[in-house]
């Protein structure tokens, strides 16, 4: 994975790895909320093995991407960046995006002004979540924001949030996604203030709204749910990809919410082969 950082949106600095060809298939990839671009490890080294050009980039407040000065973090920031991102390369990207990266490939394809896409990969998200997911995961970012004093309390703590995922030996990897602070302590790699500002669309409203987009997106969809997902209930996701004009559903096995994370071979088989039906030949 190389390094390049995208200067969009009235000079904020998005930072994104890349891999694959000159010339490849371009794929965006973007994680969700309180992730990094590094979530994408394996999923765009698949890409890159069989000719695409795969991006995976940090959202704005996230991981090395800047933080936003004035605490500006509704979805339109996001979809604001990933258009200048795209516009910079200058290319008819595939968009793949988990839980928040999903909401945000969504509406920036759908909603004015539109992004040109060839395809569209949606990841663990539809337009109605689970209340109780949401809740649970939003209680585990808000219930470690303080910070830790180890990486291994880091990785007790995302054992604990996530019992169901045997934890490494090595928490090299998490270590991506930790920031060190002036006092010391390791802290997750995304502003704080995302928790306190974003969208005031409540979830009724932004369901709507995805709902809304979803009927425009002409582009070739898919939906990948985890079979054991907190976040989307399979009736949500059967609901969902229907809306679509060219709507695909699959789901991934005993896979939670992160699903590239809990099943990544299943999850980059599915989304390569998507691709590869959709786009020119790989």
């Amino acid at each position: 994975m190389r390094h390049r950082e995208f200067i969009v949106n009235g000079g904020h600095r998005i930072a994104a790895s890349f891999a694959g060809p000159e010339g490849g298939m371009p794929v965006m990839l973007l994680h969700g909320g309180g992730q990094t671009r590094h979530a994408w490890g394996k999923a765009a080294a698949a890409l890159a093995r069989v000719g695409c050009r795969a991006y995976s980039l940090d959202l704005r407040g996230h991981g090395d991407s800047a933080w936003s000065a004035d605490g500006n973090y509704a979805l339109e920031a996001y979809c604001d960046d990933l258009r200048g991102v795209v516009e910079q390369i200058g290319c008819t990207p595939a968009l793949v995006g988990a839980s928040l990266g999903g909401m945000v490939s969504l509406l920036a394809a759908a909603e004015p002004p539109p992004l040109a896409i060839s395809c569209l990969v949606l990841v663990d998200v539809t337009a109605r979540l689970s209340t109780k997911g949401v809740d649970y995961i939003a209680g585990f970012m808000n219930g470690t924001v303080g910070g830790f004093d180890s990486l291994e309390e880091a990785g007790l703590a995302v054992a604990k949030y996530l019992p169901h995922r045997k934890p490494p030996k090595d928490l090299s990897g998490l270590r991506k996604n930790l920031r060190e602070g002036k006092d010391g302590r390791l802290y997750w790699h995304w502003d704080p203030a995302m928790q306190r500002g974003g969208s005031e669309d409540d979830m009724a409203t932004l369901a709507r709204r995805m709902e809304a987009a979803a009927r425009l997106v002409d582009a070739p969809t898919l939906i990948l749910r985890g079979g054991k997902s907190e976040l989307v209930t399979p009736e949500a996701a059967t609901e969902f990809v229907q809306m679509f004009p060219r709507g695909e559903f699959v789901e991934i096995g005993d896979a939670h919410h992160m699903v590239a994370g809990d099943q990544n071979d299943p999850f980059s088989q599915a989304m390569v082969d998507f691709i590869g039906r959709h786009t020119a030949p790989l």
